[in-house]
């Protein structure tokens, strides 16, 4: 019986990619990672983007703006104010919701009263969207609180602060104080919005409704004032 000879065994050699081939490969991963990266960093920044594009530039023919917008926007300070029992709270932690925001002297003359039952009045008639907003009284001056106005404030952010590093950051319009108008911050922390003086309460608030709106899918509730 004829056997046949035994085959020789054959194998298969892959040839390795040559150091150039590899440099190559790890660039072309190493700028895929990048995309990836940058592709969340989109998404996740779309809303925020996509809410003041929506109010900033899509506007409908015939809308204006009550506020004045303030450009180039400015970020909330990093100086801190005291709080009623005397503590220290860095003017930037208030950001995460919208700020709706007066100065004033301690002392609180007519204006200031009259702009702190605004603040308080605009909130409420927010309706289920106010615990976006915070009102702010950020009081200058050595002057106490009187009793009442302390009771008054109780759903207020009140912050005794340098007159001086206000004037810094927030500015009145020309001819006016910076006593005379009411001043919006966004969640993100930026001053973009100044009330005029002789404040309208129903324009102003169809302001703070548009803007709610427009930041319905990235702010969240605030502290609770």
């Amino acid at each position: 019986m004829d056997r046949t000879p035994d085959e020789p065994l054959t194998l298969t050699v892959h040839s390795l990619p040559s150091p150039g081939e590899a440099g190559a490969q790890a660039l072309a991963s190493t700028r895929m990672g990048r995309w990836k990266m940058l592709g969340l960093l989109l998404v996740c920044a779309t809303p925020v983007i996509a809410s003041y594009f929506t109010y900033y530039v899509i506007r409908p023919e015939g809308r204006t703006n009550y506020g004045e917008l303030v450009t180039p926007q400015r970020p909330l300070p990093v100086w801190t104010g005291l709080d009623a029992q005397g503590q220290a709270v860095p003017l930037n932690t208030l950001k995460d919701q919208w700020l709706l925001i007066s100065v004033a002297d301690s002392s609180c003359p007519q204006v200031c009263q009259e702009h702190l039952y605004l603040q308080r009045q605009l909130r409420e008639t927010l309706g289920r969207e106010k615990d976006r907003v915070d009102w702010v009284w950020l009081r200058t001056g050595e002057s106490e609180v009187a009793p009442a106005l302390q009771k008054a404030t109780a759903a207020a952010v009140v912050l005794k602060v340098d007159a001086q590093a206000v004037a810094d950051w927030l500015q009145p319009a020309p001819g006016q104080k910076i006593e005379d108008h009411l001043y919006v911050v966004d969640p993100l922390g930026n001053w973009m919005m100044r009330f005029p003086a002789q404040l309208d309460p129903s324009r102003a608030k169809r302001d703070l409704e548009r803007l709610l709106r427009a930041s319905s899918s990235w702010d969240r509730s605030g502290s609770g004032h």
